[in-house]
């Protein structure tokens, strides 16, 4: 099961069908991704709540004049192919107009903040 693959995919729908928000269950590390998103421009606000005694995600979708801010998010490394790159081998997304998102020894973080600090680590997705 690829729990990253879908937050993903929930953010993708979401995205699809011009929704306000989405709601994905909590983790740590999808909590991190979504903070990259927030940080990097691509969402509004990220927020934990707690439904029937369970904690979940929820991400408010950004739009601008009524066209998503995210185009594409698609992952890179999955459970069965995981990619890994160095601090001099990140690839830009689209010309420089995406970003990578890295797990790192440091936290998660996008590629250009992995070759700031000159860390490796795994290519979680890519997003523009």
């Amino acid at each position: 099961m690829d729990s990253i693959g879908d937050f993903l995919t929930i953010i993708r729908n979401g995205v699809m069908t011009s929704r306000p928000f989405v709601i994905a269950p909590f983790s740590r590390m999808r909590l991190n991704i979504a903070q990259v998103l927030l940080d990097e421009g691509f969402i509004r606000e990220v927020s934990v709540i707690e439904t029937e005694g369970k904690k979940q995600i929820k991400l408010l979708l950004k739009y601008v004049d009524g066209e998503s801010v995210i185009h594409e998010i698609k992952r890179i490394s999955t459970p069965g192919r995981r990619m890994y790159a160095g601090s001099k081998n990140f690839k830009p997304v689209i010309g420089g107009l995406g970003v990578s998102i890295v797990t790192t020894s440091r936290g998660v973080m996008t590629d250009k903040q992995a070759k700031q600090s000159v860390v490796g680590g795994e290519v979680v997705c890519t997003v523009w």
